[in-house]
């Protein structure tokens, strides 16, 4: 109980002199605290109408968002609220973000394929959409201690998810569909670099061939150092970040391929993005051209 509450519910039977000597506060701070209680209930019904929007914002994005994101969607509903206030509330509801979680190696490079030069060295920004795409595999976790594996391709520019392809094995194919379904959702991949680490998929002769007849220019960071494809490791950590939670795994095959359509699905269109300026990648390709960059659901 607070120290002042104490003295003001048993003034009457005591007196505020005598309380306020015997638990040492100054009368003139009981008083200053008495005078100021209307602002403070004021401040607390604020809070308390703000706490309940924070739970909205947290719930619809499926317990994901942190501080930023949700002062950002605050902000575009109306409410100009402090990052700081909007933290001090959320500590007080006990909400936070999801946090990142240790990655696992799925990448393994095959000597005996062509050197590919690195045509970023880790500038992974694009002044347009369709120019500079980034890829990379990852697993997903399944109960039993079988896996998926998601391969992922994602445009520098707008950080859209341009393609994305689920399969049970790390065959060749997974990172071609991947690649293709980038290559349905915008059309045409002509005069695009496609980054990727040296795992064997991404130098196999199959999907160079595939690069090379989509008019896609291929390039590839060092090997060993996930530095040089930073960007699109950390989209994959985002995923299983928000879809795990803290989970070890999903419990089978179904829910995690529909845990990565529904996030993919969300992050192209709803989740923001502090690269971005806290706007969806989709949001943002609409906002560099008139015309609306609608989204195409990859395999």
């Amino acid at each position: 109980m607070n120290r002042f509450q104490f003295v003001a519910d048993y003034q009457r039977q005591h007196g505020v002199k005598r309380l306020c000597q015997v638990i040492g506060v100054a009368r003139s701070s009981f008083y200053h605290w008495k005078a100021t209680a209307p602002e403070r209930a004021v401040r607390a019904a604020d809070d308390a109408r703000l706490a309940a929007r924070i739970r909205v914002i947290h719930r619809e994005s499926d317990g994901t968002y942190g501080v930023p994101r949700v002062t950002a969607e605050l902000h575009d509903t109306g409410h100009h609220v402090n990052h700081k206030r909007v933290a001090r509330v959320m500590r007080g509801i006990g909400l936070a973000g999801v946090r990142l979680r240790r990655r696992h190696r799925t990448t393994v490079a095959d000597p005996a394929t062509a050197k590919v030069p690195d045509l970023l060295g880790r500038d992974f920004t694009a002044d347009t959409p369709n120019t500079r795409y980034v890829g990379d595999i990852t697993y997903l976790p399944i109960a039993g201690g079988t896996f998926l594996h998601l391969a992922s391709v994602m445009d520098l520019c707008s950080r859209r998810l341009a393609g994305w392809a689920v399969a049970d094995h790390m065959r060749v194919d997974l990172v071609l569909d991947a690649l293709h379904a980038a290559e349905r959702t915008r059309g045409s991949l002509a005069g695009a670099i496609f980054h990727s680490d040296h795992g064997a998929q991404y130098g196999a002769t199959a999907f160079a061939d595939a690069c090379r007849a989509a008019g896609v220019t291929r390039s590839m960071g060092a090997v060993g150092s996930s530095a040089d494809n930073a960007a699109a490791e950390s989209l994959n950590a985002s995923l299983k970040r928000e879809t795990l939670q803290g989970a070890p795994n999903w419990g089978t095959a179904t829910q995690a391929r529909l845990a990565v359509f529904g996030w993919a699905h969300r992050y192209n269109t709803r989740r923001r993005h502090s690269h971005l300026g806290q706007k969806s990648p989709i949001d943002f390709e609409n906002s560099l051209t008139p015309t609306p960059a609608t989204l195409t659901h990859a395999a």
